[in-house]
């Protein structure tokens, strides 16, 4: 059966998103912020202060949303502009200011409310997220960091800014986030927190087994999917730590990074932290087999051919199937023939809860890709095939499939 899910769609698919833009030169990095939002689907909405349009021009930020920014209570333009910044408060979802000065920051904290975006704020009751970013020495000041401090106290989510050197010339903390960041934390802000105080350890990647100090056997295997994974479940509100082999993506936020290179440091790094986990989801792609013995020395061509003597890893997968005692296990089957023959096997030997399987040979399935196409696999015998689908959204869908199981 091939299961259509209504997380097809991202999670700000529709979602009228709110962007409040200040006067600081990192104004800038808020066009690439809109982008993105308007990428995932949802309908931003832009209101800016007038010194931020000094810094960039609101037709840009119109172009990406495909609706008028809002600089003014009272635009002669609009008969209706004194009343837009409250319908506009009404109807959002989110509201992110970014860049958030460090007058922005201190309006807000003591209910000012002197222009569109700080009359909005006091009209707002979704979630707010601020983006400071300013120089250094304004960020650390005893006013800003109060004023911050009050924020927080009042429920608002404040990220912490980027460190290094500014563009006044200062070095330290005051760059805005990345965009890619806010828009992160955006998400974990609007996910449901369906997994609040469970404790989840997700494994990623592929292992690297040595043969010389320059040369090793291992796999394509990007880490995409365990790391999507890890994320809904830190977005969902688990406690979240996951075990990577050598991958180049970013660390996600707010989780516990473990990394390794070997089959055998994983199998370390899963052992030590299995005992404390409500849910193990194990994604990573481990090296079967590992030369007997690495070479000190780089090997060097010669004119004889050579030959290598693998030994066996251990099954990692196996041995916490063995050793679980009420963990919630997932384990990942990447074959590339006989589908439902292997993962049925693996799901009994291994002792899983779920096995999700896929052909790595098929298209926009296979190693190093941004979409998946999953069948899941449970042991009342039950079979869900999904369609082709982006990783973030399978790794909801196979945190949906656990929390139906155990919650």
């Amino acid at each position: 059966m091939i299961v259509k899910d209504e997380k097809m769609k991202s999670l700000l698919y529709n979602k009228n998103i709110i962007l409040g833009v200040c006067g600081g030169i990192a104004a800038y990095k808020s066009v690439e912020l809109l982008r993105l939002l308007a990428k995932q689907g949802a309908d931003p909405r832009v209101i800016m202060t007038s010194h931020a349009c000094e810094f960039v021009g609101p037709m840009t930020f119109e172009a990406l949303s495909g609706r008028p920014v809002c600089t003014n209570l009272f635009d002669k333009r609009n008969p209706d502009a004194s009343i837009r910044h409250i319908e506009w408060a009404q109807e959002a979802r989110a509201v992110i200011i970014a860049p958030a000065t460090a007058n922005m920051i201190a309006k807000y904290a003591n209910g000012i409310a002197d222009d569109a975006l700080s009359t909005l704020l006091l009209a707002v009751t979704s979630p707010v997220i601020i983006c400071p970013s300013m120089n250094t020495d304004m960020y650390l000041s005893p006013p800003v960091q109060r004023n911050l401090e009050t924020l927080k106290k009042d429920g608002h989510m404040v990220l912490e800014p980027g460190a290094g050197e500014l563009a006044c010339g200062t070095v330290g903390p005051g760059r805005l986030p990345e965009p890619v960041q806010i828009l992160d934390r955006v998400m974990a802000c609007l996910t449901p927190k369906d997994l609040t105080d469970k404790k989840i350890l997700v494994t990623a990647g592929p292992t690297r087994e040595p043969i010389d100090p320059v040369r090793f056997i291992s796999n394509p295997s990007s880490g995409k999917m365990g790391y999507a994974i890890a994320r809904a479940a830190e977005y969902r509100g688990a406690e979240v730590t996951l075990i990577a082999g050598p991958v180049s993506l970013p660390d996600p936020l707010n989780i516990n990074m473990v990394k390794v290179q070997t089959a055998d440091q994983m199998a370390d790094a899963v052992y030590e932290n299995m005992e404390k986990a409500d849910i193990i989801i194990k994604t990573a792609a481990v090296s079967d087999y590992r030369p007997r013995q690495a070479a000190p020395h780089k090997i060097k061509k010669g004119d004889e051919n050579i030959i290598m003597e693998l030994v066996k890893n251990q099954d990692i997968l196996k041995t916490i199937g063995q050793r679980k005692t009420n963990q919630f296990l997932v384990g990942f089957a990447a074959e590339t023939q006989d589908l439902r023959e292997n993962a049925l096997k693996k799901l009994e030997a291994k002792n899983l809860d779920i096995i999700a399987g896929n052909l790595v040979c098929r298209p926009g399935s296979g190693f190093g890709t941004d979409t998946n196409r999953i069948s899941l696999f449970y042991r009342d015998g039950t079979l869900e095939v999904l369609e082709q689908m982006e990783k973030d959204t399978a790794a909801h869908i196979i945190l949906d499939r656990v929390v139906e199981r155990i919650i």
